[in-house]
């Protein structure tokens, strides 16, 4: 009896898509997590764990993402230099503000793998604090998450 060999994903045999995701009204815990998912390629019958099989998402309105509970007055984003006395800490609502994009990043980039293809699958997220983003070029499909 011949053994059927292992079907692996490699560069050649990837299709990659582009993924428009609304982040109005959305948590942000879950619209991250289903975001790293996409960007994984968890969602494709192709998904390899060690090859980056994900497709590239677009979030707009992540002015507009909201969190639940207190969370909103309670949570926190610190930032170490390395340096004695180099702890910053900025409140969300602080972050909200000034750096909404950065919320809705650094929740989808904690929820992907910590090493070089991690990093790779996060330069896949583009993330918007309005409704417009210059990827028209790429025909990306809408994507409801809900």
């Amino acid at each position: 009896m011949k053994h059927q060999k292992t079907w692996t994903a490699t560069p050649s045999n990837i299709e990659r898509k582009w993924y428009v995701v609304d982040a109005e009204g959305m948590v942000l815990g879950r619209l991250a997590s289903q975001v790293a998912a996409i960007l994984r390629g968890k969602n494709k019958p192709t998904f390899t764990p060690h090859f980056d099989t994900g497709d590239y998402v677009i979030v707009v309105n992540a002015d507009k993402v909201v969190l639940t509970g207190n969370k909103e007055d309670q949570k926190e984003y610190k930032r170490y230099s390395g340096y004695t006395g180099g702890l910053k800490i900025t409140k969300f609502k602080d972050m909200k503000a000034k750096f909404p994009e950065r919320i809705v990043e650094n929740a989808i980039v904690g929820m992907l793998p910590h090493n070089k293809l991690g990093r790779a699958m996060a330069k896949k997220l583009r993330v918007y604090a309005g409704p417009d983003h210059g990827h028209e070029a790429q025909f990306p499909e809408a994507l409801d998450l809900k």
